[in-house]
């Protein structure tokens, strides 16, 4: 049986969910999409600092060594992008507070998959987040019909995908890994992301980007190789 504290736990993931995409989504039409990709994978230093006053938990050398060598990896692959257009102050405030969000939903997550089962867990999640989604809606005034089939075709496999696959991975392996590792996992994003735009959309594959990738890959091989979390002792 779900207790209260769980409930509250599982409230707050959702409500940190749809602030999170709130905050990405529209970063994208302010600033980059690179500046905008770049600053949401940010998110797990946020993790790793909140880790400083974590009485169970802190990352070693290990972790952040892998996080630097993969935020450089980062940068690589979208240099060429971030060049194309200005950055804007505010889209990248809200890119930054989308990490912010993102690394407290994987925070929350993680206490909360200690307990709950997967689907136990991720329903919940998922209802508040629709919930609060369309009452964010609603309240600006903002339309959830009258477009393309294309569009609305899209929409729907952002939800399946991205969200309803690659979240549901992301709650999955937070039952059995820490939340800055599974964070720090998802910075493959850009690799992959610039593959399919490669083999799909025919955009160039660059030396930069290729590098940039390996980089990114050395970083999560180094930051997993060993066992990211050091417990401290406690009396």
């Amino acid at each position: 049986m779900v207790t209260r504290r769980e409930w509250l736990r599982l409230i707050l993931a959702g409500s940190l969910l749809v602030l999170h995409f709130g905050f990405w989504i529209s970063s994208v039409s302010l600033t980059s999409v690179a500046s905008a990709v770049l600053l949401v994978d940010t998110a797990p230093f946020f993790i790793g600092m909140a880790s400083w006053w974590s009485p169970q938990r802190t990352y070693n050398r290990a972790f952040w060594m892998g996080l630097l060598v993969a935020l450089v990896g980062c940068v690589i692959i979208f240099q060429g992008d971030w060049l194309q257009s200005a950055d804007s102050l505010t889209g990248n405030g809200l890119a930054v507070l989308g990490a912010i969000t993102f690394a407290a939903y994987f925070l929350v997550g993680s206490g909360a998959r200690q307990k709950l089962s997967l689907l136990a867990y991720v329903w919940p999640v998922y209802g508040v987040a629709t919930v609060l989604f369309v009452a964010a809606c609603l309240v600006t005034q903002t339309p959830l019909r009258g477009f393309s089939f294309s569009t609305h075709l899209y929409m729907f496999l952002l939800g399946l995908i991205p969200q309803c696959i690659g979240h549901t991975a992301y709650n999955w392996s937070l039952r059995w890994l820490p939340p800055g590792l599974v964070a720090l996992v998802g910075l493959a994003e850009p690799v992959v992301a610039s593959t399919f735009a490669y083999m799909i959309l025919g955009e160039g594959l660059t030396l930069a980007k290729i590098a940039g990738g390996v980089i990114v890959l050395g970083g999560i091989y180094i930051a997993t190789r060993r066992k990211a979390p050091d417990k401290k002792k406690t009396s």
